[in-house]
């Protein structure tokens, strides 16, 4: 295990004392595809992280081997704000796994952890080219989509499992807020382009083992390219990066810019009745350096 330069170094110790859940930024193809107003959706997805890889990407540290498994639980409706196709979105995670790190040659450790995480909110709204409608308007959509801009603001609340003299835990104890932009147009016959482009900003962690955690904003841009082969069966081919959060404790500047970014590949595929399975497979880069994560993500989802 390695620890960025400039950070205390009580902290290498304290790591083995926390636990941990997955933290990477997300791959999200179709973000802002629209749906009929008062479409309900209720999912349960599954995630495999193995790698360098920690629950706040903020925190200064390199060098782990982790290998976690969670599960998320979410809901969405589709509403008309304003005349607009618009939805809310809540999610629930809990994560279980171990994390191995080696903090001298020849000795390793080990930490098991499970745990509820930060719930979250989200509010999007189509600013052009999706109107809200109902089936019939959406099939038109569907078979001559045109520009779509879309916006959405999540929030997450500091409700997970946290414990103030752990370095690395489930929960954040702290605030987040992630503002971003979507936009997609066809570039075939039945293609579509993806870009999102966004900013994460942070509250405080006042208890950061004895410290006050401070963190700039990240910001972050998502690339998809989608391929329709017919209603509900899509894949698409994603990539991310994000750049910022350079973090202090008690007014300490810490070298912990975060310059990562993932590439993956998503397919969904649909039952019938309003059941839609969706699987993807991503891999990442850490800090510009050596370290690499991979993660498997599947779920299920029931349309209402």
């Amino acid at each position: 295990m390695s620890v960025h330069p400039g950070v205390v170094g009580p902290l290498a110790a304290l790591l083995l004392l926390g636990s941990t859940a997955v933290g990477a930024q997300e791959l999200s193809p179709r973000a802002y595809w629209p749906a009929p107003v008062g479409t309900q959706v209720l999912t349960a997805g599954l995630a495999h992280t193995s790698g360098d890889t920690v629950p706040d990407p903020s925190l200064p540290i390199t060098g782990v081997d982790s290998s976690i498994t969670s599960l998320n639980l979410a809901y969405s409706r589709t509403l008309s704000v304003a005349g607009r196709t618009s939805w809310l979105q809540f999610e629930l995670p809990y994560a279980t796994g171990d994390t191995r790190a080696q903090p001298t040659e020849g000795t390793e450790l080990t930490r098991d952890y499970q745990g509820v995480g930060d719930i979250s909110a989200t509010f999007g709204i189509n600013i052009f080219g999706a109107p809200a409608m109902d089936r019939e308007g959406f099939a038109k959509l569907r078979a001559d989509p045109h520009p779509i801009l879309g916006a959405s603001l999540k929030i997450v609340a500091p409700t997970g499992k946290y414990e103030d003299d752990r370095l690395i835990n489930v929960g954040t104890n702290r605030w987040a807020a992630k503002a971003e932009l979507g936009y997609m147009r066809r570039v075939g016959q039945r293609w579509l382009l993806e870009a999102q482009a966004g900013v994460w900003v942070f509250g405080d962690n006042p208890d950061f083992v004895r410290w006050r955690k401070e963190q700039e904003p990240i910001a972050a841009v998502e690339l998809h390219l989608i391929r329709r082969f017919s209603p509900g069966f899509w894949g698409a081919l994603d990539a991310n990066f994000y750049r910022g959060g350079r973090s202090s404790l008690d007014g300490r500047e810490l070298n912990d810019l975060q310059r990562d970014s993932k590439v993956g590949a998503t397919l969904a595929f649909p039952l019938g009745g309003g059941h839609l399975l969706r699987g993807s497979y991503a891999f990442g880069s850490v800090n510009d350096s050596d370290e690499r994560f991979q993660m498997f993500v599947f779920s299920y989802s029931k349309v209402f």
